[in-house]
């Protein structure tokens, strides 16, 4: 299985992120099967760092491995109650995890409005699942352990030109 990267740097040996932004699956390393989201990502964060580069990292891991009873893993299909209780709470920094690998729907910034509404009684989960699943939400594969992260092999980076996304 082919899966991408996208940064500000190219990214030969991967390791986990722990510290700064929370995010959707905990403090990891994250991926996706999704080539234009991993661009759209490089890009993100060249802007947000003000870089002048960013990269395409690209990686191979055999999807069998999750099925590997040795390794925790969790998987959302789709966007429902439990996956937003899950992203909430780590996005807060309340759900510290031991998944080896977590696999599911990416919660960009904009849905954080959504998810703002939903905390404060708004909306209720019914109709915040709704509104979550009328967006086109990409896949995301996060890689939480050292062991994980054995698993995923560099193949090979690409420089973006930002004129051409």
């Amino acid at each position: 299985m082919t899966v991408y990267h996208g940064s500000t740097e190219t990214v030969k040996k991967p390791t986990t992120i722990t510290g700064g932004r929370f995010l959707d699956f905990g403090y990891g390393f994250y991926t996706t099967t999704n080539r234009p989201q991993a661009l759209r990502q490089a890009e993100i964060k060249r802007k947000r760092t003000g870089k002048s580069d960013s990269s395409l990292n690209v990686y191979e891991i055999d999807g069998r491995i999750f099925a590997d009873k040795s390794f925790a893993f969790l998987q959302f299909d789709n966007p429902n109650h439990e996956w937003l209780e899950f992203v909430i709470n780590n996005r807060r920094g309340t759900d510290l995890h031991e998944y080896d690998f977590v696999q599911g729907p990416v919660a960009n910034d904009t849905l954080y409005q959504t998810f703002i509404l939903y905390e404060s009684g708004v909306l209720t989960l019914e109709e915040t699942i709704v509104r979550l699943k009328v967006h086109d939400l990409f896949d995301q594969i996060s890689f939480h352990t050292g062991k994980a992260l054995q698993e995923l092999h560099f193949v090979s980076y690409s420089k973006i030109n930002p004129d051409s996304l």
